[in-house]
């Protein structure tokens, strides 16, 4: 299994996803980033939507700033569900 910080996340981030229960790049992907960050959210609640598309971003392995219009649309009208 790859380790979270072959994704590119810092040792803060790397323990905020443990602390949820995703230890490796795999468990992110299998997961998704909407339901990460739900867990994120719910275990701190000062989480962002930037957060949402950092993990989006990680996921497709591409830089934040290649994140399509409709896809960050998509994401911020679900995290303001949130």
């Amino acid at each position: 299994m790859a380790e979270l910080k072959t994704m590119g996340f810092g040792k803060t981030m790397e323990k905020k996803l443990v602390s949820v229960g995703i230890s490796s790049a795999e468990e992110l992907r299998e997961l998704g980033s909407r339901q990460a960050a739900f867990r994120l959210k719910e275990r701190y609640p000062g989480t962002c939507v930037v957060i949402l598309y950092y993990l989006e971003a990680a996921i497709q392995g591409v830089d934040i700033k290649k994140l399509s219009k409709e896809c960050r649309a998509g994401l911020k009208e679900y995290f303001d569900r949130l």
